[in-house]
């Protein structure tokens, strides 16, 4: 972000590559760290186009083949159609879509319908779309039985889901169900270890900005079958020390202004910045478990 809060697209390639350089498979632009509600369809267009060129133009090969996926979630369905057709259009390899937050009693049917909707006029037959489910943000999530008709109906389209309800039950039921054919991305550093026992792919965290090498490392152990409670118990220390500091997007670029000399970009009304107190508070408490 710029100083007027308009989106800082030069500086945008900037933090990609960062990102891919320690470790990420992929990225996700417009999340709830990337504040994506505050942004209009026009500035999130822009906003992935500039991602996309940024990754088609480095000479970086872990950058090249980095997954670029875009959040395009709203409460209109016209909107969220539009967003998600020109984010497949401008060459994004997913979307991540939150169910529509503003209507919090909508029923199972209704979301069906919605997704159902949104999946035939704007995901292509090789596209595909994970459901965001954060229920805590957004007020409505997944129920069991819409994310297996939503997999039953659509078996290619709908991929999976993002999982930032931090509920271990919900996990295990993910993995039960589903196995392997519903790609799970947990949201929860803390649950990374225990998600991937249950069938999860991966993850997509807010903490993964500051600790992408350690969730690799967490992720690189199990896939190899190697002890992973180490490097997992830093990750979830370092998870609970920011869970003391909501919301996550003022401290985590503070944090990488402070930790890893990238610009201290502002954060969007109604956030506000973290104060400089509080910011050396939580590196302190960090460095100490480093």
């Amino acid at each position: 972000m710029k100083e007027d809060f308009s989106p800082d697209l030069d500086a945008l390639p900037t933090l990609l590559d960062f990102l891919a350089g320690r470790g990420c498979h992929g990225i996700l632009l417009l999340g709830t760290t990337g504040e994506g509600p505050s942004f209009s369809p026009k500035e999130r267009v822009a906003i992935i186009r500039a991602a996309l060129l940024a990754r088609e133009l480095s000479p970086a090969p872990a950058f090249k083949n980095c997954k670029l996926l875009a959040g395009t979630g709203t409460p209109s369905l016209t909107e969220t159609i539009a967003l998600t057709h020109s984010a497949f259009d401008l060459g994004c390899d997913g979307v991540v879509v939150l169910p529509p937050y503003y209507f919090r009693k909508a029923s199972d049917e209704g979301l069906f319908k919605y997704f159902s909707e949104l999946i035939h006029k704007a995901v292509p037959s090789d596209g595909f779309l994970l459901g965001y489910h954060f229920p805590e943000a957004a007020g409505i999530g997944f129920s069991p039985n819409l994310l297996a008709r939503l997999k039953d109906a659509f078996p290619h389209q709908f991929g999976g889901i993002k999982d930032s309800s931090h509920d271990v039950d919900f996990a295990r039921w993910l993995g039960e169900r589903f196995g392997s054919d519903l790609l799970v991305l947990t949201g929860t550093d803390s649950y990374f270890q225990f998600a991937l026992e249950n069938h999860a792919g991966g993850c997509v965290t807010a903490a993964a900005n500051l600790i992408s090498p350690e969730l690799r490392k967490v992720w690189e152990a199990f896939q190899r079958g190697g002890e992973v409670p180490a490097v997992q118990r830093r990750v979830t220390e370092i998870r609970s020390i920011l869970e003391k500091v909501p919301p996550f997007p003022p401290m985590l670029k503070a944090l990488l202004a402070r930790q890893h000399g990238l610009p201290r970009w502002p954060v969007r009304p109604p956030l506000v910045e973290a104060l400089p107190e509080t910011v050396e508070m939580v590196m302190g408490e960090i460095m100490a478990i480093s």
